[in-house]
């Protein structure tokens, strides 16, 4: 069965055999598809330069089993060039959708949530975007905060639509979570009042991750706990590949 164009984007390419490569493909109102596309004759050095992570691409497929085979393809938008720690966070973005979205499984929102997201971290980032400056003009600093909630907030949402999410702002009891008070996280049950504040998340906390506040040192880091702890399972024992891009050299 044939379908028709579709947005999708890279997430994982590798050789197969021959002229043939192996893609994985994130499409939009779909999900993520493995597909194999052939890669010879005169169009094969613009074609693989097509075939390039953060490029929004219109795809025909077939294929009525899990593996899809890709008919065309075009570029639809040019693609987003990232630099330094933007770049190790689109790689990032990336892998983690590569490895915990799963294949042929029908996710409609998917497609939308990441493309939001790395939009959001390309126009944080020093990327070149709309306004050409003077190269003697200071550059725009990097905003850690900022990328840490593009970050934690597309970890939390991606986990909302695979079905393994979490509720910040209402207990394992349906109660409020109440700024005062704290809180111990239960997997597969959810924060649980506590009196053991230093190894619990304070009310504060859970509700400032809730609205999307990392402005604080504490937010940022209990989030990034609480992402690493929900992510692991889905994970399994194999180490994202790019977060050894942002350790020190």
């Amino acid at each position: 069965m044939d379908s028709d164009f579709r947005q999708a984007y890279l997430l994982h390419r590798r050789p197969y055999r021959d002229s043939q490569v192996m893609l994985n493909m994130l499409v939009e109102g779909v999900g993520q598809l493995s597909m194999l596309a052939r890669i010879k004759g005169k169009r094969a050095v613009k074609q693989n330069a097509a075939l390039q992570p953060f490029t929004c691409l219109l795809v025909r497929y077939a294929g009525k089993y899990d593996l899809k085979y890709l008919n065309d393809f075009e570029i639809q938008s040019p693609p987003l060039m990232f630099k330094g720690t933007h770049l190790y966070c689109a790689f990032y973005l990336n892998e983690l959708s590569h490895r915990i979205i799963p294949i042929n499984e029908p996710l409609d929102h998917v497609f939308c949530l990441y493309q939001d997201h790395l939009k959001r971290l390309y126009s944080d980032g020093d990327n070149g975007l709309a306004i050409k400056v003077n190269s003697q003009q200071p550059k725009k600093p990097k905003n850690s905060e900022q990328i840490e909630e593009i970050l934690r907030t597309y970890e939390f949402k991606l986990l909302y639509e695979l079905g393994v999410g979490v509720e910040f702002d209402y207990d394992a009891f349906g109660t409020p979570i109440d700024e005062g008070s704290y809180y111990q996280f239960v997997r597969e049950v959810g924060f649980c009042p506590s009196e053991d504040i230093h190894r619990s998340f304070s009310g504060k906390t859970l509700l400032a991750i809730a609205h999307g506040d990392y402005g604080s040192v504490v937010s940022r880091r209990q989030a990034k706990a609480l992402s690493r702890y929900l992510l692991k399972p889905l994970l399994g024992n194999k180490p994202l590949k790019s977060r050894e891009l942002f350790q020190p050299r």
